[in-house]
């Protein structure tokens, strides 16, 4: 799956427009990686997104095309910064 779409679908960016704008500044990593909007995402991969001085870190667990709005989150794992 794209990392822009699975942003979008995971709801951790709400907008598949603003995930590709991230990517393509250089915000998003992919297993420590900076990547590109269509970047394939597999489960295991570690996500990373920095806004400003927030970053956020999440472990693909599942992927899928359509995921209802209550499901989502368990599409990843949240990992905490140390």
């Amino acid at each position: 799956m794209r990392l822009d779409k699975f942003l979008k679908v995971s709801r951790l960016i709400k907008r598949r427009t603003i995930a590709n704008e991230a990517a393509d500044a250089g915000r998003c990593f992919i297993n420590g990686k900076q990547a590109k909007p269509s970047a394939e995402v597999k489960i295991g991969d570690i996500v990373e997104i920095r806004f400003g001085s927030s970053v956020t870190k999440a472990e693909v667990l599942s992927l899928g095309q359509t995921v209802r709005k209550e499901d989502a989150a368990g599409m990843y794992r949240s990992l905490q910064e140390d």
